[in-house]
């Protein structure tokens, strides 16, 4: 199958990634489709499978598939102490100078985000227990690792390697963080482990972990495409702390996240986040009223109460637990809300998610204290027209105060919404009629436009080569995956080949000593085994016999003899049979000889062939 699709192909490549998706719940959509596409080939191939149509029939079939499947799309590739300038760098001034810079007690909080098989994990809690001692790990540092390969994480949770994937630790630190176990293997200190929590994580969908100092994703966003990095990027940035680091792989670079993360070192891919602006919300009243006020306030509240209900834009109240406070007519019409919903959390209800999700705004409003606009959200309103509606998340409570509520806001703004476009369609008129009366500007505005085509092109460009690089990086972990489970099978035949000799040449030195003669034939007739001592009595050597008839063989045993009993042996009418007869060996000595057959049958009672023993009467055994 070539790179290039029809649009057929690409119509059953499509089926077949909703298929994965409805199926199993992993959507690939995010994933860069040209690496998506190359790994799932290379699975069909390996079932011999020629088309997609064929590969879905073949899913439907198999469900044990999936799990190869999925196996072969997560490239899991990671070791300890990858790239090991990095973990210097890291290790020697950056990660020392980041826990100073915090108070003695303060918690140490780390992310491994496409932890793999969990070596970077492992690595991470390395570093930081050589640079706080033990003591302080166990009692500051807390490690999250994640993936959405679950397989891996039951890997990486084990905490168990073999000396191989050791062989990027240093000595001392091996033999000081891992346990040599009777088998061979290595496992990862149990006190320090206690302080890895492993977990799924689906990075572009599940609410990312907050407060953060060093989180690490290496050459993970190179697979999804560039909307999905910059969302991922958007994510990590909510996660970190003021003074957090971000690093990444080698194969990836941040183009168009100056505003909240800035490079920190350039070649390692190290990056610092920039910490958002906090607006102060003014203290509240703290005046009580008097008890001639009473009644007024009472007429007050009746008013605020009408006032609430009938505001011509949606309004909900949540309290600090998330769940439902308030909502007025508005909200209830527009995001199918009941009267019945109040106390209940708001991951319950469609509004959590639908027309945005709303618990990761919540999270970003209660860290940074401070109000959050989405505006001209699409909305499909119950009634199937759509609404474009600006929302406003606020905090309630003080600065000097915990917050003690979420109070939501959203505006329908469609008319303007259709005033904006209108404009635009207007202002694009005005300046195409402006550009017809600036004639004396013509050959300005040519060269402002080459100018800024030439721009486009170097831009265009520089994203080609960061695919290009991004692409040759995926290529790179593929073949490096191949050549490991090439090495392996290697190992597997040389092993095997190995014992089959040693029983080949085992089997031969027991015959070589028994003193009569062996012949062992299969269901065939034909010669699998003939000893040394047959060699001596009829004058021929194994590899003349082997695979020939046993009855197409001209010696002086009388062989028209032995067809009927042989017979008898297979067919088990006699699995055991015994008779003289007279022969004549390979001098030409005459000599009587007793045979025993026996059937050759193995431990599943299946009939291989027939074994012959032929000695001698009155021949010295000893």
């Amino acid at each position: 199958m070539t790179n290039e699709l029809s649009p057929e192909e690409e119509i059953l490549f499509d089926s077949l990634l909703d298929y994965l998706s409805q199926s199993r719940g992993f959507d690939f959509s995010s994933f860069k489709r040209s690496t998506l596409r190359r790994r799932i080939i290379k699975r069909m191939e390996s079932n011999q499978i020629a088309t997609f149509a064929e590969y879905l029939t073949y899913l439907e079939q198999h469900p044990e598939e999936f799990q190869p499947l999925f196996n072969t799309i997560l490239i899991n590739v990671t070791s300890f102490f990858r790239d090991p300038q990095v973990w210097t760098y890291l290790q020697e001034e950056l990660l020392p100078s980041l826990v100073n810079a915090k108070l003695p007690n303060d918690p140490i909080r780390c992310w491994s985000a496409g932890c793999a098989s969990g070596e970077e994990a492992y690595t991470i809690a390395i570093v930081l227990a050589e640079i706080l001692g033990l003591e302080q790990f166990k009692e500051r540092v807390k490690i999250f690792a994640t993936d959405i390969d679950e397989a891996a994480l039951q890997e990486a949770r084990r905490s168990e390697y073999t000396g191989k994937q050791l062989e990027s630790v240093p000595e001392e630190l091996r033999a000081k963080y891992f346990i040599l176990i009777p088998r061979g293997d290595y496992y990862f200190l149990p006190e320090l482990r206690r302080n890895i929590i492993f977990g799924s994580h689906n990075l572009f969908k599940d609410a990312p972990i907050s407060h953060i100092d060093l989180l690490i994703c290496r050459n993970t966003l190179m697979y999804f495409t560039a909307d999905t990095q910059s969302l991922i990027l958007n994510r990590f940035h909510f996660s970190l702390n003021h003074s957090g680091v971000l690093v990444l792989g080698k194969a990836e670079m941040l183009l168009t996240q100056g505003d909240m993360l800035k490079p920190l070192n350039l070649q390692h891919r190290i990056f610092n986040c920039v910490p958002p602006k906090i607006e102060k919300i003014p203290p509240l009243s703290q005046a009580i009223p008097t008890k001639e006020e009473d009644t007024l306030i009472n007429i007050y509240l009746q008013l605020q109460e009408i006032a609430f209900e009938s505001a011509p834009i949606a309004q909900i109240i949540l309290d600090r637990e998330g769940n439902l406070v308030r909502s007025n007519q508005v909200a209830r019409t527009w995001f199918n809300l009941q009267l019945l919903d109040v106390g209940k959390p708001l991951q319950d209800l469609e509004f959590s998610y639908r027309p945005l999700e709303l618990r990761s705004l919540m999270e970003r409003v209660y860290r940074e204290q401070s109000m959050v606009n989405i505006p001209n959200v699409v909305h499909q309103m119950p009634d199937g027209t759509t609404k474009y509606l600006d929302i406003q998340i606020n905090p309630l409570g003080q600065l000097q105060s915990s917050i003690t509520g979420i109070f939501i806001t959203a505006t329908d703004v469609t008319a303007l919404w259709h005033l904006e476009q209108d404009l635009e369609k207007a202002n694009r008129a005005l300046t195409v009629a402006n550009t017809e009366l600036q004639t004396t500007n013509e050959e300005l505005e040519t060269t402002n436009e080459e100018l800024q085509s030439t721009n486009e092109e170097l831009e265009t460009t520089n994203e080609e080569l960061q695919s290009t690089n991004e692409e040759l990086e995926t290529l790179n972990e593929e073949l490096r995956v191949t050549n490991e489970e090439l090495q392996s099978l290697n190992d597997e035949v040389n092993y095997r080949t190995a014992m089959a000799a040693k029983d080949i040449t085992f089997l031969n030195a027991v015959l070589s000593c028994i003193r009569y003669g062996v012949i062992v034939i299969d269901r065939q007739s034909n010669i699998l085994i003939w000893n040394q001592q047959s060699e001596e009595l009829w004058g021929l050597r194994s590899t003349e016999v082997q695979g020939q008839s046993i009855f197409g063989l001209d010696i002086g045993l009388p062989i028209n003899q032995i067809v009927e009993p042989i017979r008898r042996c297979l067919n088990d009418e006699a699995s055991q049979q015994t008779l003289t007869l007279s022969a004549v060996n390979r001098r030409g000595r005459s000599m009587e000889c007793n045979l025993k057959l026996d059937l050759l049958i193995n431990d599943s009672q299946e009939k291989l062939g027939v074994i012959i023993t032929i000695e001698e009467v009155g021949a010295d055994t000893n």
